[in-house]
């Protein structure tokens, strides 16, 4: 297996070769969005306008399918992000790899991320990865995930505070440490799921290229497979963070009805 350059600042372990592909992962998004607006025309679309015109109708329909219309609006801007961004992510590693072999203690800003060490457990020659999918780290997956935990909690708490806290309690009040485990486990599941999925793609394609030449029929077949999983993945994100927002702000009537009798 490779190495990765990892780095201590501060007695924080930073991954370099995630900190690039998270930086390659936002360009490519932002780029993609801009050229697609930057000639807009109503009768004569470009090829990107008609791409992100079409994200667009399928990111609202899958909002709107999670949450009532009125409020789906909303939130096709977030959906659109991640979607994007986490489709991009899942396959940025797969198209090449970058990889430095080293036979001496390595630096990098003055920091070291190669040591003599590390170049002795490996016989000598340390190869260092410098390139992968940023959602195949789990701290990039859980970053997204606490993120999008407190996002929910958040809009529940602000704009349906009285049924948001009293779901806690329901159905019966000693349901609570379930009801709060429940959304503990949740951010926790969304970032092992989508870690897992792309890790587990990366690391067989890895193992496939040391069969060489053998192994390019069976490469290209995985990498194709590789795109769908991404696909899926970035999917499943986005629907399960819209249901779990239309759960914190949504409330259904006969709630409401109950509370009156």
């Amino acid at each position: 297996m490779h190495l990765f350059p990892v780095i201590e600042v501060g007695g924080f372990h930073l991954d370099l070769s995630t900190i690039l592909a998270l930086l390659v992962s936002c360009t490519v998004v932002f780029v993609l969005a801009r050229v697609a607006v930057s000639n807009l025309s109503v009768h004569n679309p470009s090829r990107m306008q008609n791409f992100l015109e079409w994200v667009v109708d399928f990111v609202h329909n899958l909002v709107a399918s999670a949450m009532p219309l009125e409020k789906a609006k909303k939130f096709i801007a977030l959906g659109m992000t991640l979607i994007m961004f986490i489709f991009v992510s899942n396959v940025l590693g797969l198209p090449f790899g970058i990889v430095t072999e080293h036979h001496h203690e390595s630096k990098i800003f003055g920091y070291t991320y190669v040591t003599d060490e590390m170049v002795a457990e490996h016989d000598g020659h340390a190869h260092v990865a410098w390139w992968k999918s940023p959602t195949a780290d789990i701290m990039v997956t859980l970053g997204l995930a606490v993120v999008v935990f407190f996002l929910i909690h958040y809009l529940g708490f602000t704009q349906n505070r009285k049924h948001y806290i009293k779901h806690y309690f329901q159905p019966f009040w000693f349901f609570f440490p379930l009801n709060l485990l429940e959304q503990v486990a949740r951010p926790i599941t969304l970032a092992v799921r989508l870690y897992a999925n792309i890790f587990a793609g990366e690391l067989l394609i890895a193992t496939i290229l040391m069969l060489g030449f053998v192994g390019f029929p069976l490469l290209a077949v995985w990498q194709g497979f590789s795109i769908f999983v991404g696909a899926i993945q970035a999917f499943l994100f986005t629907i399960l963070t819209m249901v779990y927002i239309s759960q914190a702000i949504v409330h259904e009537d006969h709630d409401d009805d109950h509370d009156d009798h």
